[in-house]
C-alpha cells in the first residue's frame, strides 16, 4: 500500500509583518511557562499560545505532580516505579534526571506561589496513583492541581515585564537557515491589532511546549487546542519523532454515551488511589489477579483489563465504585470530579460512576536529548510534545507535570551555556499543501477504530488507506481549521507508520495480532521522520521509521511505513 505524501509545509499567505526576539516559546502550560520564566534572564522572550494563556492541558490535570517529597520515599524508589511503568523502553539516565531534580523543582514551584494541599502540621498532603508504591503525589485544591499550578505560573509570567505573550496565535512552520538550523517561526495571529494575520518571528532559539495530540481521537481528555501542531511542525522541519505508537488511554474517563465526542471529563486515578475500585455491570471486581497492585496497576494494565471486560460482557463501559467515600470526602478531596459527575446526572456519593478508556497522553513525541535539544539545531522541546526518554512505552501517573517542569528548566540551563546565534532565514522551496478541514470527524473515527486501544495489521492498514483518501480531498482557503486538520493528519500518518512497524504488544501499544512483548526484536525505540521530497527514493512513502537504540539514539535497520510494515522491518 502507498499513500499520498502529507504536505511538506503549510499553505499560508506570505508573512505581512516580522519581529525579532531571542527565544520563542510555543505553548503556555507548565513546560512553556517554566521555560519562559527561566529563559528571561538570557534575553527577550516571546510566548505564543493558541488560545488564552491559561487554556492548555495543564489546567485539566487533576491527580497531581509526582516527586519523592515524603518520609520513607526516595528518588531511587521513584525511579524504580517509573522504569516498571515504561515497560523496558524508558531511558534510565533521563528517568534519574527526572526523579533527582524533581523534588527541588516542585519546591521552587511552591516558592513561586503554587499552593499545594497540606496536612494539619503543614507538611504536604501526598497520595498514591496507579503504578506508585509510595504516597508521592502532591495535589492542590483536592483534585485541581493543574489549575493551581497554571494559576501560579500565569501570575508569575504576568508579573514579568520582560516576557511578551501573544494569545490566539497558531504557529505554522519553522523558519530555518541554509544549513537547517533554526531561524524562527511563522505564525497566524487572530485579532492582535498590528500583529493580525500571518507573520514571521526571527529568533535564536525556539522551544516547543505545545502539548499533545488528543484530538486525533473521537473521545479524549485533551482540550480542543491539542491538535498535534508542535509535532507536525517538527516533522516538517526534519526533526525525528520517537515512540509515537505509545498513546496512553486513561482507563477511567466519564462515559457519557456512545454519541459523546471531543473532550470528555476525567475521573482521576487519585480516586482509585484513595480506595475506589472497578466493577463490571454485575458488580464484580475484575482487577484482582491482573496485577499485584490490582486497581492501582499502571494505566496500560488497567485500560487493557477494562477493554477485555467490555469485550467479554458486550458492554461499552464499566463502573468505578467510590460510594464508600461518603459526602464529606467527595466534597473535600474531589470537588471538581464531584461537580463534573453531578453536572452529567451522576451522584458518585450514591451511584456507581460509568467509565471507559479514552485518549489521554502521548508518551512519545519530538526526540530530545537530556537538555531538550531536538535533532534540529536550535529547536528545543519539553512537555507532552517531547520524547525525553522518561516515559518509555507507558507514562507513570503524575510524571507528566514533573517532566515538563524539570526539562523546561534544563533547556534554560543549556541555553545559558550556549545561546545560538541569530540566523538569516533561507528561502523555503518546499511545496506547500493543505488538507480539507472537513475531514477531521472521519479522521477521528478511523483513528479510534484502527489505532485506538486495540490494534492489528488489518485495522492499521485500513486506517492508513483512509488517511490517504482524506489527504487527497480538495482543500479550501488557508485558515486555522485547515491548518489544524493538516497537522492532525500529519501526526496521524506518523502514528500509523510507527504502530504498524512495531509488531508486538508493549505498554500502551496493544497489537491483538502480536499479543506478546518481544524483547528480542523490539526492545528499542522507533524514530519517525518525514523525508524531504527531493530526498525520498519512494515519493509515495509518507514516513520512514528507523529502529533506534532507546538510550543512544543510534538509528539502525531502517524501514518504510505508511500503514503497512516493510519486509525490512524484522
Amino acid at each position: 500500500m502507498t499513500a499520498p505524501a502529507v504536505p511538506q509545509r503549510l499553505a499560508a499567505p506570505e508573512p505581512g509583518w516580522t519581529d525579532t526576539v531571542d527565544v520563542v516559546v510555543i505553548g503556555s502550560g507548565i513546560a512553556g511557562l517554566t521555560a519562559a520564566l527561566r529563559a528571561r534572564e538570557l534575553g527577550s522572550v516571546l510566548v505564543v499560545t493558541k488560545d488564552v494563556v491559561a487554556s492548555g492541558s495543564t489546567q485539566w490535570a487533576q491527580g497531581g505532580i509526582a516527586a519523592a517529597l515524603g518520609p520513607g520515599d526516595s528518588p531511587e524508589d521513584h525511579l524504580k516505579d517509573t522504569l516498571v511503568a515504561g515497560a523496558g523502553l524508558s531511558d534510565p539516565t533521563a528517568v534519574r534526571v527526572l526523579v533527582t531534580e524533581g523534588p527541588e523543582a516542585v519546591r521552587d514551584l511552591i516558592d513561586l506561589g503554587a499552593r499545594f494541599d497540606t496536612q494539619a502540621g503543614g507538611d504536604l498532603s501526598l497520595t498514591r496513583e496507579g503504578g506508585h508504591h509510595r504516597n508521592r503525589i502532591a495535589h492542590a485544591g483536592g483534585d485541581a492541581t493543574g489549575a493551581e499550578i497554571e494559576r501560579a505560573l500565569v501570575a508569575a509570567v504576568r508579573r514579568a515585564d520582560d516576557i511578551r505573550i501573544i494569545e490566539h496565535a497558531l504557529v505554522l512552520d519553522l523558519l530555518t537557515a541554509e544549513d537547517g538550523d533554526v531561524a524562527g517561526v511563522t505564525l497566524h495571529v487572530m485579532g492582535e491589532g498590528q500583529l493580525d494575520g500571518v507573520g514571521a518571528i526571527r529568533s535564536r532559539a525556539v522551544i516547543l511546549a505545545s502539548g499533545g495530540l488528543g484530538q486525533l481521537y473521537a473521545a479524549t481528555t485533551n482540550p480542543s487546542v491539542s491538535t498535534g501542531d508542535g509535532m507536525a511542525l517538527a516533522l516538517r522541519a526534519g526533526a525525528k519523532v520517537r515512540d509515537l505508537e505509545f498513546i496512553q488511554f486513561h482507563p477511567t474517563v466519564l462515559w457519557l454515551g456512545k454519541s459523546a465526542k471531543g473532550q470528555q471529563p476525567l475521573v482521576s486515578e487519585a480516586v482509585r488511589g484513595e480506595g475506589a475500585f472497578l466493577v463490571d455491570h454485575l458488580g464484580n471486581r475484575f482487577m484482582q489477579g491482573q496485577h499485584e497492585l490490582a486497581d492501582l496497576a499502571p494505566r496500560d494494565i488497567v485500560a487493557k483489563a477494562i477493554m477485555r471486560q467490555m469485550l467479554a460482557t458486550g458492554k461499552d463501559h464499566v463502573y468505578l465504585d467510590a460510594r464508600h467515600f461518603g459526602d464529606e470526602k467527595w466534597r473535600v478531596r474531589f470537588p471538581t470530579i464531584l461537580a463534573s459527575c453531578r453536572s452529567h446526572g451522576i451522584d458518585p456519593v450514591r451511584e456507581l460512576i460509568p467509565v471507559a478508556p479514552a485518549c489521554h497522553y502521548s508518551s512519545g513525541g519530538v526526540w530530545t536529548d537530556l537538555y531538550g535539544q531536538t535533532s534540529v539545531p536550535g529547536l528545543y522541546a519539553c512537555g507532552e510534545v517531547a520524547c525525553t526518554g522518561v516515559h518509555g512505552a507507558n507514562r507513570l501517573a503524575s510524571n507528566s507535570l514533573l517532566e515538563g517542569l524539570v526539562f523546561a528548566r534544563r533547556i534554560a540551563g543549556s541555553l545559558a551555556e550556549m545561546m545560538p546565534e541569530l540566523r538569516e532565514p533561507a528561502v523555503d522551496h518546499r511545496v506547500p499543501g493543505l488538507v480539507d478541514a472537513d475531514v477531521v470527524p472521519e479522521l477521528q473515527r478511523v483513528m479510534t477504530v484502527g489505532a485506538g486501544v486495540i490494534r492489528s495489521a488489518g485495522g492499521l492498514s485500513e486506517a492508513g488507506a483512509t488517511l490517504g483518501k482524506l489527504i487527497e480531498q480538495p482543500a479550501g482557503e488557508p485558515g486555522t481549521p485547515g491548518w489544524e486538520a493538516t497537522n492532525l493528519i500529519t501526526v496521524a500518518s506518523a502514528l500509523i507508520a510507527a504502530a504498524t512497524t512495531r509488531e508486538e504488544s508493549r505498554g500502551s501499544h496493544w497489537r491483538e495480532d502480536h499479543p506478546d512483548r518481544d524483547d528480542r526484536n523490539w526492545s528499542g525505540s522507533l524514530d519517525i521522520t518525514l523525508p524531504a521530497e527531493e530526498d525520498s527514493a519512494r515519493p509515495a512513502t509518507t514516513f520512514v521509521a528507523h529502529r533506534a537504540d532507546a538510550v543512544t539514539g543510534t538509528a539502525t535497520d531502517a524501514v518504510a511505513a505508511t500503514g503497512e510494515a516493510s519486509p525490512e522491518g524484522k
